[in-house]
């Protein structure tokens, strides 16, 4: 029925907005900071670098300037 497929179309919408975020930040984990050549591995190293990498994102992503991470990484390609 249509009320299925609304439901459906709503549901699919959720889904990619959440890993259409989720992706996005690990792509600026990435490629800001290199995280997937990180080789932090002993104890809570990796831990303590992902929450001290995801803080310093979040300050840059409030700075609004010319020099924004978006303007930044388009530079770089």
């Amino acid at each position: 029925s249509d009320e299925h497929v609304e439901q459906a179309a709503c549901y699919n919408s959720l889904i990619r907005g959440h890993w259409g975020i989720e992706n996005h930040l690990h792509w600026h984990l990435d490629v800001t900071f290199k995280e997937d050549a990180c080789r932090a591995r002993v104890d809570n190293a990796p831990l303590n670098l992902s929450i001290i990498r995801k803080f310093a994102l979040q300050l840059l992503s409030n700075i609004k300037d010319k020099h924004s991470l978006k303007k930044d990484n388009i530079r770089q390609r």
